[in-house]
Formats: C-alpha cells, structure tokens, sequence
C-alpha cells in the first residue's frame, strides 16, 4: 500500500488506544511505525538486480516481526522525538502502528510474506489497489480531524471506514471473480488459476488472468451496478525449453527466472525481445498485456551473471485513455451477475 495510507492507518490504531491529551504524540508514533516495515526497499545490491523483490514484503512484514519491529522504531523514536511518552506508551503507540502495516500490503496483490519464517508464501488477498485515493482520502481526514480536535472518536471511525472499504472490496472481488468465470464459460474454456486483482486506484474496475491450453487470457471485469466483461489480449505461458532451449540449467540466470517465478505466483510470458519475460499480472491497462515489469535473459552471458531486471513504469496518453474508457464501460459487454 501507499506510505500515506500506511502513515495513515498507523495514526489511527494508535490514537485509538490513548486519552485525549496523547492523541497527538500517538498519531505521530504511530504513524511512522506504520510506515517504517517499507524501509526493507534499501535491501538492494548493485550486482544482483532481483534481490530487492525477494527482500521486499519479507521479514518486515512478517506477523512473527511486528513486536520486534515495534520496538526498534520506538527506541529510534523516543531518541528523536520529544513528545513526552514514556517508554511503555511510545512502544504501545508503535506496536499499534507497525501491526497494522503487513497486514494491509496482504491485502494488496503485490504479495507480502505474513508468515515467514514458517513459510515463503506471498499473501495477497487482491481486495484493493496499491492506491486508492477513495479508500485513503476519507482515512487522512478523520485522522487529522482526531489530532486537531483530541477525540478519539474521530480515529474510530477512520477504523470502521478502513474495515468497511476492505469488506467491500471482498465483495467486489467475489463479483468480478463469478464474473471471469462466467465469461470464460462461454468462451468455452476451462480457467485454470484464475486471478482477479483490483485495476489501479479502484474497485470498479479489475483485471482477469486465466490461463487455457498454454496460453494466458488477459480480460477486464467492470464491477458496477452490473458486471460487464472489457475482453482483452492472450499471450503464451513461459516454456523455458520452448522460448530459452540454450539456456544453461545450471547457471545464475536460469535461478534468476525462478527466483521471478515465485515473485511472479508463476505468471510468466515471453513478451518482446527474445530473452524477455514479463510478470503477466502487471499492466497499466487492465485487459492489456504490455508489462509493468519483467527480467532479461542473454543466453550468451558467461553463467555467473544474473539477469536484467527491466522496468516499464510510464503510461502514455493511450493507455491513460484506454483505461478510462474502460471505467466508462466502453467496449464492455453485460453479463449476467
């Protein structure tokens, strides 16, 4: 999730849990414990490009950190900070802040390891977007709201705002799911692993990958008063005797590739460029296969060397408009809730 909305909700599960005349100083604690599990993104290394994606979402993360991890940022914070807490109450501020953030991401679809070290699954419940002004907007304002005038009331009900905006995504889920399948039905294709997760900023609109003899199906499922189905691209499932026959087994890069299979849930596709392959989740256009990210392999490399990790982050005018489109429902088609 975005480090506003985790500030955010740090903030208020904090403010929750003192008097009035604390409210200030727990919103403050509380909200860079909430924030601080992201400050995993520094674990990089300059020779190996996809050691950020095994250490993101990892340890920090995890359920069995959280009292640990609260309080190493209450002993940072009360060196810093001089808000008049004591010991006791900085760690409770924390430790209300730093729960809430794993807990969150996992409800993203990037993936967070709530349970390592017991195991390395990624947990990604795909009930709201990484950003989602209408989920945040509201949260931020009651949270100001409980500082500016001391009531607690105000961060409870940015509580009940954040677990009614996530219910609602599950329901919105759950739709869009009987939606894709319907759909596939009448394609008359039998979806094996099928995945819905929310298009960027909303709960309107979501993307639909299923895969069906070798290839993936790539649609959009506009959740509004009606489910409507946005048909979109296929793409060829990653074989990597099939699109890497010269590919050295035993090398870096052929680790590498699993290494991004299990970041990826395994939804890998050879996308452009020979050697290239994309985590078929990410699009900046929901029914769209051009990748948000993806790694590049050189069968020449001597069998040290690690793949390149590629990036393709900005969105052009046409998908940008592309993507409303699809919010309008253009080239959309009714289907049965």
């Amino acid at each position: 999730m975005d480090p506003i909305s985790q500030g955010a909700i740090g903030a208020a599960f904090a403010q929750s849990a003192t008097s009035a005349e604390k409210i200030r100083a727990y919103a403050i604690f509380g909200c860079l414990a909430g924030m601080a599990p992201d400050l995993d993104v520094f674990i990089q290394s300059s020779t190996d490009p996809l050691l950020f994606l095994e250490y993101h979402r990892h340890f920090t993360h995890a359920l069995i950190f959280i009292p640990f991890g609260a309080a190493l940022v209450a002993a940072v914070l009360q060196k810093i900070l001089r808000l008049g807490l004591s010991w006791r109450q900085a760690y409770i501020a924390c430790l209300f802040g730093y729960a809430t953030h794993g807990l969150l991401d996992a409800c993203t679809s990037y993936g967070t390891q709530l349970f390592w070290p017991f195991s390395d699954t990624r947990i990604a419940w795909n009930n709201i977007s990484v950003v989602d002004p209408l989920f945040t907007l509201p949260l931020l304002v009651l949270v100001i709201l409980s500082i500016r005038r001391r009531k607690r009331s105000f961060a409870l009900g940015a509580i009940v705002w954040v677990l009614l905006y996530l219910c609602f995504g599950f329901i919105q889920h759950h739709r869009a799911t009987l939606g894709a399948e319907q759909f596939a039905q009448l394609q008359g294709h039998n979806p094996a692993r099928l995945t819905l997760k929310p298009g960027f900023g909303t709960l309107l609109l979501w993307k639909s990958i299923y895969a069906h003899n070798g290839v993936y199906h790539v649609d959009a499922i506009r959740t509004g008063l009606a489910t409507t189905i946005c048909p979109g691209d296929q793409i060829e499932i990653f074989n990597p005797q099939k699109h890497l026959p010269n590919l050295d087994i035993n090398s870096q890069q052929a680790l590498d590739i699993e290494r991004f299979r299990w970041f990826s849930d395994d939804y890998l596709a050879p996308y452009g460029e020979p050697g290239n392959i994309i985590d078929v989740r990410y699009a900046a256009v929901p029914n769209d296969i051009n990748p948000l990210w993806g790694i590049r392999i050189d069968t020449q490399a001597p069998t040290t060397a690690h793949a390149q990790f590629i990036t393709n982050r900005r969105t052009n005018q046409a998908q940008t408009q592309a993507f409303l489109d699809l919010l309008a429902g253009d080239g959309c088609t009714g289907i049965a809730d």
